[in-house]
């Protein structure tokens, strides 16, 4: 049980940017618990022994290979991780589901989505809104891999609009049923499920409602042929057809009209869980590059040994290394946030739903950035490779073209990059995170003059901190005078929020990253995490590019004048490292770690 100090140390979500956290307190790969440890090595046996060594047959789109693995990882447990024992499942925390889903999707993209469906979007709304009754039937089948489960929001005509889609659902004379007639697109895990989560509008109902409907072709529901896709081609994506289908009128799922809510909710979920999808993947690709590396020869020297495939390899381990701290920070955060809320006295559904719903803004970012690093991860090993990289007879084609959907699932990464924006301000409005007194005291610093005083910088990070709490600054400079003028028309001006995200997504994770090393540098010695801490300040500096770019297109896309100047001048201000860190020299320590090892290392 917490206490309340405890529970004080743990920021709500949207907090970090306005609050300086200790590393004491954000959780990392390293505090793994014994048990933890022991899950994250069975999964990747079953992967390296199961999955692995076929990844061709998922090329091949052999969905009925898919649907077998599902089955073994059901056997395995591996299915019900987040489900509670008296569901027949695990019923283990946040951080344990979160190092599951990392580990179980990195082999093939088809897997990861099979999971991903079924464990999320398929069991996750009847755990968190549905009845006893619902949970009691359903729930543990979905757990034991018996029944498989798949989820119905996208139309032709509603994708990124969840809640515009067009499926009718009209009660029988008797009132018994629900009567579901529409269509529905990319519906994963669609040629094998036995249970489809659907949402349908009720007459005129301003929000659409979720039904919990049994698979039976008898029953009006009709499928299209499979998809051919780019990439995660052997998950079974497929359009659904309800013509009348009739659905007993217990099985709605919640409230009627609460359906966007529970899509949404779902989302949040979906978007964490995405990120970790995305992070064994990409140890895969660095590892099968540096081997690659270390074993092709030119010019009479491992290519390895140059300095071009070394930058490669350092950009893409330090973004790995990155997002992995911020998933496994937030994932802790969230598990922390749900014990309190049991701990109030919450029931676990509202505890689960509101503990994810507390840090949907980190979500958000997390989806978008470990999504975008997974492409540029995939793209950099299909480089080292060079041609061979194009071909289908190495691993780096398939992992490039699993890689892109990431994007695009879960939300579009533009959608979450205006959501995070957006969800912030709505939480300052509501008083939940501060961000007016910070903004104004960043307004009145631009006014007075900048202190010349040169601090100490020899403690570990110590300028790395001061350049966080600084690009800090720089947010609420831009986005405190973006809100300012606009007020609730900001949400018209997408480039800016755009711009506002990618500032936050960087600030985010790059404090993530050097509080993960800082932890791991006072426990293990500056010495023994010398790479880490040069992966550390390679993100560091390159998110300050970031934020240095996009915070002058924000800057001149609304202020003129003396104001811009003014902005302008804070913006370099908040952007000035005292001592440049050697990037080609942090490259270096860091891609000789991994070349040594032959493996991504950390």
């Amino acid at each position: 049980m917490e206490t309340q100090a405890e529970k004080d140390n743990i920021l709500r979500g949207g907090q970090f940017l306005v609050k300086e956290t200790a590393c004491e307190d954000v959780f990392t790969p390293e505090d793994f618990s014994e048990e933890q440890k022991m899950m994250r090595d069975t999964v990747k046996d079953f992967i390296d022994r199961e999955v692995w060594p076929n990844k061709e047959r998922f090329e091949k789109k052999d969905y009925a290979f898919t649907e077998e693995i599902m089955r073994k990882a059901g056997e395995l447990g591996l299915l019900s991780v987040a489900v509670p024992e008296e569901l027949g499942g695990m019923g283990m925390g946040f951080v344990s589901t979160m190092l599951v889903c990392d580990y179980i999707s990195g082999a093939t993209g088809s897997l990861a989505t099979a999971f991903g469906a079924h464990t999320g979007i398929g069991t996750m709304p009847i755990l968190l809104y549905g009845t006893e009754e619902q949970k009691q039937k359903y729930v543990p089948r979905l757990a034991t891999g018996e029944w498989f489960g798949s989820y119905c929001l996208t139309e032709p005509g509603a994708g990124s609009d969840a809640n515009s889609g067009k499926t009718k659902a009209v009660l029988s004379e008797d009132g018994k049923h629900y009567l579901i007639s529409g269509q529905k697109m990319w519906i994963s895990n669609a040629g094998f499920c036995d249970l489809m989560i659907v949402f349908a509008r009720i007459e005129d109902d301003k929000y659409i409602t979720g039904f919990i409907v049994e698979y039976d072709p008898e029953n009006g529901i009709t499928l299209g042929e499979e998809e051919h896709k780019l990439g995660i081609r052997a998950s079974s994506t497929r359009q659904v057809f309800f013509n009348e289908t009739k659905v007993p009128v217990e099985n709605m799922l919640s409230e009627r009209g609460n359906g966007f809510k529970i899509a949404m909710n779902a989302l949040n979920i979906g978007r964490i869980k995405l990120a970790a999808a995305c992070l064994d993947a990409q140890r895969r690709v660095i590892t099968n590059s540096v081997k690659y590396a270390n074993e092709r020869v030119q010019f009479k020297t491992p290519i390895a040994q140059f300095g071009a495939i070394k930058a490669k390899l350092a950009d893409m381990a330090a973004t790995m290394y990155a997002g992995e701290s911020a998933c496994y920070r937030a994932a802790k955060n969230i598990e922390d946030r749900i014990a309190i809320r049991k701990s109030d006295g919450n029931s676990h559904q509202e505890a689960e739903l509101k503990g994810v719903e507390e840090y949907a803004i980190e979500c958000s970012i997390l989806k978008v950035a470990v999504s975008e690093d997974i492409q540029h991860c995939t793209d950099e090993g299909i480089q080292i490779f060079g041609g061979m990289g194009f071909s289908e007879d190495t691993p780096m084609e398939s992992a490039w073209r699993d890689a892109r959907i990431s994007r695009i699932y879960e939300g579009t990464n533009e959608i979450n990059r205006m959501l995070a924006v957006g969800m912030l301000v709505k939480k300052a409005m509501k008083g939940h995170v501060d961000l007016l007194s910070p903004a104004k005291s960043v307004a009145d610093e631009l006014m007075g003059i900048p202190s010349f005083d040169i601090p100490d910088y020899s403690p570990l990070f110590s300028e790395e901190k001061e350049m966080i709490g600084k690009l800090k600054k720089v947010f609420l400079m831009v986005a405190g005078a973006a809100v300012q003028k606009y007020g609730p028309a900001l949400e018209e001006h997408q480039q800016l929020l755009m711009a506002a995200a990618d500032i936050l997504i960087e600030i985010y994770m790059a404090e993530s990253v050097i509080l993960r090393t800082e932890k791991l540098a006072k426990k293990n010695g500056e010495e023994k995490s010398g790479a880490e801490i040069a992966m550390a300040r390679l993100y560091l500096y390159k998110a300050v590019d970031i934020i240095t770019e996009k915070g002058k297109e924000g800057i001149v896309s609304f202020a003129e004048g003396d104001e811009q100047r003014m902005m302008l001048m804070g913006l370099k201000r908040f952007t000035k490292y005292t001592n440049l860190p050697n990037v080609i020299a942090l490259r270096e320590k860091i891609a000789d770690k991994i070349i040594a090892e032959n493996e991504y290392c950390f």
